[in-house]
């Protein structure tokens, strides 16, 4: 791992995590739980705290300057995913903010129209959706293959009509780790006039993607996934949320960014989520030449991919000598987010705890995705898996420390 594109001193740097002394000597993959916290997101979150912590949208000075910093957060994530400051939305989180859409849909969709779910996602983009049926809303799964953990396109193709008005998909499994083809996705579902929503909360950490490009209708993510305040980031195409029931107070019905998000979080945090914005600019400035890009938020995006392919690419390595455990989903590392998820004839949670006296900060269960594992024949409740999820600052050091703490415990 010798031709890493960032510089992990200098990535390092910018997280307070990595200077904190009962931190030291602890390899951190729980990312998939949840990032450390970038310090230009604590800069604005503390500013925010000390300078403007009153009713924002007012007439006085420091409540003029409140709501301005929540605007700025707003404009800055449409920057960063390449659409109008009008698509984003800003919830208390991914869950609740799905919740909200389910209610929103059920009141949109009619009796006898279609939609699709995945046994892939993560419950909070699937369960919400599947309620719909109480509704009289024919629900179709898109199932995974139960050997390589999956989607098929193909599969996909057999599900869709025109029936079909909403397909909804991981970009990728918090288990699986398998990118999925969003594009691909996008450009099926809407030839039969489907809407898409893409659950982005396991991809987003490792590059905010171009949303334009992708096609979807809705993308959500989870910003203290991606090192970030604890909120949950949505963007939806403007005329969708326009159309969609207001699920807010009805004398909000014409402000847009209200409609979806009828409870939303701290203001403090949605003003800090620029920091996110804020921190992908760092990363871009620490790329190299030759990562390539049409603005910082695709260079830091490439860059952040190559870190991670590179870093990956040894472990990946190591677990495929293994042949006392199952690698779930794929084994090359371009193919994949690095969340990693294995099964051992142990629990995944007690192969956690005995790695965690190697200075290995990483968990097991079913991280929410019951259904996906009981696809592929595993134990959601009392067994799961081991998941070893990290992101572009994980340093090679700290990957050899978790091969070694594997081969001890295995």
């Amino acid at each position: 791992m010798t031709n890493l594109p960032l510089d992990l001193a200098r990535i390092r740097a910018l997280f307070p995590a990595f200077a904190e002394p009962s931190l030291a000597g602890q390899a951190f993959f729980e990312n998939g739980g949840g990032s450390y916290t970038a310090q230009t997101t604590l800069d604005r979150l503390d500013h925010y705290y000390r300078a403007t912590k009153v009713q924002p949208y007012g007439v006085y000075p420091a409540s003029e300057a409140a709501g301005q910093a929540m605007d700025n957060a707003y404009a800055r994530l449409a920057q960063a995913l390449n659409v109008s400051t009008d698509w984003i939305h800003i919830g208390p989180s991914s869950s609740a903010n799905t919740y909200v859409l389910g209610n929103a849909f059920g009141a949109w969709l009619k009796p006898g129209d279609a939609i699709v779910v995945t046994n892939q996602d993560h419950e909070a983009n699937t369960g919400n959706w599947r309620r719909l049926a109480a509704r009289g809303i024919e629900v179709r799964e898109w199932r995974v293959d139960p050997e390589t953990a999956c989607l098929s396109l193909a599969t996909l193709n057999a599900l869709l009509d025109e029936k079909v008005k909403l397909v909804t998909a991981p970009h990728c499994s918090n288990i699986v780790g398998d990118i999925n083809p969003v594009a691909e996705i996008a450009a099926r579902a809407h030839a039969v006039g489907a809407v898409v929503v893409i659950d982005g909360v396991s991809y987003a950490p490792h590059g905010l993607p171009d949303l334009t490009e992708l096609g979807a209708d809705i993308y959500f993510f989870s910003a203290y996934k991606t090192f970030g305040p604890h909120q949950g980031v949505m963007a939806i195409r403007p005329e969708l949320a326009s159309a969609l029931p207001n699920q807010g107070h009805y004398f909000n019905d014409a402000k847009l960014r209200y409609r979806l998000t009828p409870a939303g979080p701290d203001h403090a945090q949605i003003a800090a989520t620029a920091g996110v914005v804020d921190y992908l600019e760092q990363v871009a400035a620490l790329a190299p030449p030759s990562i390539g890009g049409a603005d910082p938020f695709r260079r830091a995006h490439t860059a952040m991919r190559a870190q991670e392919i590179a870093l990956a690419t040894p472990l990946l390595d190591y677990l495929r000598t293994r042949n006392d455990i199952r690698l779930i989903g794929p084994s090359d590392p371009a193919r994949r987010a690095p969340t990693i998820s294995v099964l051992h004839a142990e629990p995944g949670i007690a192969l956690a705890r005995r790695l965690a006296s190697h200075g290995i900060m990483a968990s097991g269960g079913n991280f929410y995705s019951v259904r996906l594992l009981e696809a592929l024949g595993i134990d959601p409740y009392n067994h799961g898996v081991l998941r070893l999820s990290f992101v572009h600052y994980t340093s090679p050091e700290e990957i050899q420390q978790l091969i070694k703490a594997l081969d001890a415990e295995l």
